[in-house]
């Protein structure tokens, strides 16, 4: 059997509705970067695509967002560097062991303002848990078995999650819905 990911391979656990927040650290065994959320994640769910961090070993990464003002980097912000700048998602990775602490969108974009995270990184427990599965085939790209496709879709619907080759209906609605007024054909 795949293994997707260490939060999904055993099944998914529930998170608190109510969670508050927490602090991500990354992977250095001294001095680690900091980032404290002042509020839990949204639309936390797991991601295929070939630019998120995902742990050794596990083909998807486990992201979710927060609002942007409700991410502060607390510690060791002088580690950080953008992986790719001119990607539009500017992901924030730790220069010394490569683990991303954020990404943040800085063009005009439906999803300016939501700072992407992997709550993984945090000791506290509470995240949101994942809510689908986004960029399923993009794991082809990146060498996976198409002959094996099947089985991650089957592994993902055993533990309750959706997969989708682009993000969830409601989150292509919102994109599509941006498009539209920035076009001006939806007022």
């Amino acid at each position: 059997m795949v293994s997707l990911h260490p939060l999904l391979d055993n099944g998914i656990v529930k998170g608190n509705p109510d969670h508050a927040g927490g602090t991500l650290y990354c992977k250095c065994a001294s001095d680690p970067v900091e980032v404290t959320l002042s509020s839990n994640v949204a639309h936390n769910h797991a991601c295929g695509c070939s630019k998120c961090w995902k742990p050794a070993g596990a083909l998807f990464s486990v992201v979710g967002v927060v609002p942007r003002d409700k991410l502060a980097v607390t510690a060791n912000e002088s580690k950080l560097r953008v992986v790719d700048p001119k990607a539009t998602i500017q992901r924030h990775a730790c220069s010394e062991c490569g683990t991303h602490l954020y990404g943040r969108i800085e063009v005009d974009h439906a999803f300016k303002g939501l700072d992407f995270v992997h709550a993984e990184l945090s000791p506290q427990k509470g995240w949101q848990e994942p809510q689908f599965a986004a960029f399923v085939s993009s794991i082809i790209e990146q060498g996976f078995d198409p002959a094996k496709m099947g089985e991650v879709r089957d592994k993902f619907h055993q533990i309750g999650l959706e997969t989708y080759d682009c993000l969830s209906p409601p989150l292509m609605d919102l994109l599509a819905a941006y498009t539209a007024k920035k076009s001006g054909a939806l007022k």
